[in-house]
């Protein structure tokens, strides 16, 4: 049976570069979670537990800090992150049927915010700080006022049609 931690290591790679890159040092954490969520496109399990004993940190620590912080992500993020923004300005100018599209095309149905393939995940934020501009959406942050929701589907479909073309 080959060495676990030879194993771990070379499944780890850019997990390790990253790791070395900040020194293993624990102030560092949340930055070290940050490009590793950038690898993944989410912070796995296995990366999270692998990351604490590399940094001589208990595992509940380091799940604790990517927990509390919403931008971290337990879960698998698509290619195209779309937030569309739910606060008050964003609200009264009808976000609401935009989100619904949106969902409706994808196939997203209650409870799954990220399509089967891992191409789009759609999230509601509370704001996007765009408000002039509402109602906003933002794709992998990129943002797009006065939305409707005819506009971001046709948007999404020429990013999907782009997909299946590469």
């Amino acid at each position: 049976m080959p060495d676990e931690g030879v194993t771990s290591g070379r499944r780890f790679v850019a997990v390790n570069e990253i790791l070395e890159k900040h020194r293993r040092r624990p102030e560092e954490l949340v930055a070290i979670l940050q490009e590793v969520q950038e690898v993944y496109r989410y912070l796995p399990e296995e990366v999270l537990t692998y990351v604490a004993t590399s940094m001589g940190l208990t595992p509940a620590r380091v799940f604790g800090v990517a927990t509390f912080y919403e931008n971290f992500s337990l879960e698998p993020k698509g290619k195209y992150v779309i937030r569309v923004c739910d606060g008050t300005a964003c609200h009264v100018r009808h976000s609401a049927p935009i989100l619904a599209a949106l969902r409706e095309r994808l196939g997203l149905t209650d409870g799954r915010n990220t399509t089967p393939d891992l191409t789009f995940t759609v999230e509601t934020v509370a704001c996007l700080g765009a408000c002039a501009l509402a109602p906003v959406v933002t794709i992998n942050g990129k943002v797009h006022g006065q939305a409707t929701p005819e506009a971001i589907v046709a948007l999404i479909d020429e990013l999907a049609k782009g997909e299946r073309e590469s």
